[in-house]
């Protein structure tokens, strides 16, 4: 994995070496036991027999030797393709070794218990990329990408995932940070170097910059939504009087028969979901009973649960018939409480002709995007994924543009966002230096909780850098 790692932080010495099995649990035609630390090689090459030596990057066959027969160096029990990184040109940035052997997880634990006898500790959860992190490989929101990755449910997720492992929120965060480590540096040298003739700042130039460094953290925190549903999916649900349609265009949407479709108004008594995928973005349907006044106690329970999922759904589709004369007034009543979301006008059974719906529609509702769909005969359904994908995709999203995805990264931005705005009005208010630096140095602590720490080190490194003070 090719990714920015903070300069500030060097590789620490970890004091042992870990071992675990690197591949889900059970039984597979391939299984990965990796190493890490000083010692790898060294363990590695006692529990195998090489075909040749390890060297970096190369892989070797190897045989997996008997715990008993390891002495001797006679016993086989299985064969293996080692592969050996050397620090710091690994993962971690220590000596990795990975023996991807058969993957019999009796062959694996014992390669595992062969290790462990032989100096090395098993790994905790997560230890693996931990280390990438405390070696400055990877920065924090790298080390979350992994797990993203590891969960992806879709290539669309994988590909936002895959981005941020290779560092593309860091990048967008990095400017924004040395922006403000530049500030901070700045009105650190007026304080400590008045003597040295250093310009003090401006109010307005003060204000110019914090605004500056504002601005694209308050897009990442606009774009915060939307990356939160592409790693956890859109919900969509499909609303609408009975025997519209409904049960049958769910079923034409996921492409198999789910939810049972008879003539008889009210079939649905309850919601059914099912996940799919569009475009690679998961997108959970949820079809609903028919909205109306039901006789029933069962169906009005699944009314009262139709309208819990269309209050916590993404994106709502409102079914109507595309041959009838006009809306209802419970139609007119659904359209008026989605208008101010996402919601798209399903005029279902167009295989039937149409009538004044339409116009009225696009009467009363201008912007309201409508598709003329037939759930029996398919007509119209390729136009309506295309239309529920327009929802789904944010401009620029496709272009490479960073996306927070985790609630973690979210308030770190939004915490940073509240102390510069409160440096701005202190700015305003003519607070000495002294005391705005103190929201500056707030605002940096929340950025460095999403890229790693600042040293005082770094920030005297931009003064004298910066200003050529005691030349």
């Amino acid at each position: 994995m090719n990714g920015s790692h903070p300069a500030q932080r060097s590789a620490p010495a970890f004091p042992d070496t870990i071992v675990a099995i690197s591949t889900p649990p059970g039984r597979g035609g391939i299984g990965i036991v990796r190493l890490s630390g000083a010692d790898a090689a060294a363990i590695a090459s006692g529990v195998l027999r090489l075909s040749a030596p390890l060297e970096h990057s190369m892989a070797r066959l190897a045989d997996v030797l008997e715990a008993d027969g390891a002495a001797d160096g006679t016993r086989r029990m299985d064969e293996a393709v080692v592969t050996y990184f050397q620090a710091p040109r690994s993962y971690t940035r220590e000596d990795v070794v990975e023996i991807a052997a058969h993957g019999s997880p009796v062959v694996l634990d014992a390669i595992v218990r062969a290790c462990l006898a032989r100096g090395a500790r098993l790994a905790r959860p997560g230890e693996f990329t931990e280390r990438a992190f405390l070696s400055g490989r990877i920065d924090l929101m790298q080390a979350e990408a992994v797990r993203d990755l590891i969960d992806a449910q879709t290539v669309y997720q994988a590909r936002i995932a895959s981005e941020q492992m290779e560092g593309s929120l860091s990048r967008t965060i990095q400017p924004t940070k040395q922006a403000l480590i530049h500030l901070i540096a700045e009105l650190e040298a007026g304080i400590d170097f008045a003597e040295d003739d250093i310009s003090v700042m401006t109010s307005a130039a003060i204000a110019a910059q914090i605004a500056g460094i504002s601005q694209p953290l308050q897009m990442l925190a606009e774009g915060f939504a939307y990356g939160r549903l592409l790693r956890d999916g859109f919900t969509m649900a499909i609303v609408g009087r009975p025997n519209t349609g409904k049960s049958s265009l769910f079923n034409r949407l996921i492409e198999r028969d789910r939810a049972i479709v008879t003539d008889t108004p009210g079939t649905t008594r309850d919601t059914i979901s099912e996940r799919v995928s569009l475009a690679g973005i998961p997108l959970e349907l949820i079809d609903t009973a028919g909205l109306r006044d039901a006789p029933e106690m069962a169906e009005r329970l699944g009314i009262e649960r139709s309208r819990e999922a269309l209050a916590d759904a993404d994106i709502v589709l409102v079914v109507l018939e595309a041959g009838a004369p006009s809306l209802t007034a419970e139609e007119r009543t659904l359209l008026q409480q989605t208008m101010a979301r996402p919601v798209l006008a399903v005029l279902n059974k167009c295989d039937l002709g149409t009538n004044s719906i339409a116009t009225e529609l696009q009467s009363a509702y201008p912007a309201l995007r409508a598709c003329l769909v037939s759930a029996l005969t398919g007509e119209g359904v390729a136009a309506l994924r295309a239309a529920i994908l327009d929802h789904m995709q944010k401009p620029g999203a496709e272009a490479g543009g960073a996306l927070m995805t985790n609630l973690r990264q979210q308030t770190a931005v939004k915490d940073a966002m509240t102390a510069l705005h409160a440096a701005q009005q202190a700015v305003g208010d003519g607070v000495p230096h002294e005391m705005l630096l103190l929201d500056l140095y707030a605002a940096l602590r929340h950025l460095d909780a999403l890229t790693g720490e600042t040293r005082t080190d770094d920030i005297l490194n931009v003064i004298f850098s910066s200003f050529c003070i005691g030349k």
